[in-house]
């Protein structure tokens, strides 16, 4: 038997060498190499001045709060619009297939086209402010882009897909007899959902809320081209991308970009400890 484990374990390695090196080449080299960069200086000295220079100077330093301004109502937004939705098509409902199309629409055209497209549509003169100005609910076109709103709804339309087909593919999983007993038991509808599935969704609407946070607070595309990138919306990765291709400091950016990866990082990781105290007890009621 173990010499069977150990042919077994023989064979599937070469079967993991292209992951391997995939994470290698374009996860564990890149970030290593910007750590590095980050803490020495053009020369190649030993500093942390890049990073003292991120904190020490009040406009880049700004860019974490902005940037978390955004990303974390909107996170909380797409991930809360989800659950019910998700609950609500476990079970599956006419026109889901064309709902799911909808969906999928954004995550297909991109960001860029998404942000285009919000610019013809609530744009000044755009189809939306033309709408408005028509039905007198607004007594000039209201501002829908080039501020924070732009910035939100991007994110929104960006998001919210992920995190609803994530949470919908992971709620139609959970065993459909759990409600059943728990109806038999005198529960409600209501009592159901909090006490049985929503403690089973907390993996699922956790591992939802780290994607899209990280989608949300790596914004770059939709604060340049719907929000003011030179001002309320000058988000971190500008910050980043100003310091490498316009200051050419790419010590500098790497440092932005390692704080970057720690705030995010910080955050997942609260995220996932709030799961395993929330999910306690869940998977031995699934199991039940």
């Amino acid at each position: 038997m173990d010499a069977v484990k150990g042919s077994s374990k023989a064979g599937a390695l070469p079967l993991l060498l292209p992951a391997i090196l995939f994470l290698v080449l374009l996860f564990l080299y890149p970030f290593a190499y910007g750590l590095y960069l980050s803490l020495t200086t053009a020369k190649g000295e030993p500093s942390l001045g890049n990073y003292l220079r991120f904190f020490g100077e009040a406009r880049d330093f700004r860019t974490i709060w902005v940037t978390l301004q955004i990303a974390v109502p909107i996170t909380l937004v797409n991930v809360g619009l989800a659950v019910p939705f998700a609950y609500y098509m476990r079970r599956g409902m006419r026109g889901e297939r064309l709902i799911t199309f909808f969906l999928i629409i954004p995550i297909t055209l991109g960001t860029v086209l998404v942000s285009e497209g919000m610019l013809s549509f609530m744009g000044p003169k755009g189809w939306l402010n033309q709408l408005l100005l028509a039905l007198h609910v607004v007594a000039e076109p209201y501002r829908f882009t080039h501020n924070y709103l732009g910035v939100v709804i991007s994110l929104g339309l960006q998001g919210f897909p992920y995190a609803f087909l994530m949470l919908l593919g992971y709620v139609s999983g959970i065993n459909p007899d759990l409600e059943k007993a728990s109806q038999m038991l005198g529960a409600n509808r209501w009592q159901t959902f909090w006490k049985i599935l929503f403690p089973l969704m907390i993996p699922g609407i956790a591992i939802s809320f780290c994607l899209n946070f990280v989608m949300a607070f790596s914004v770059f595309p939709s604060a340049v081209l719907l929000g003011q990138p030179s001002g309320p919306t000058r988000v971190i990765s500008i910050a980043a991308y100003q310091w490498a291709f316009e200051k050419f400091n790419f010590n500098a950016a790497s440092a932005i970009s390692m704080v970057m990866a720690a705030i995010e990082l910080l955050v997942i990781s609260a995220v996932l400890v709030w799961r395993s105290r929330m999910y306690k007890g869940a998977s031995m009621v699934g199991k039940g």
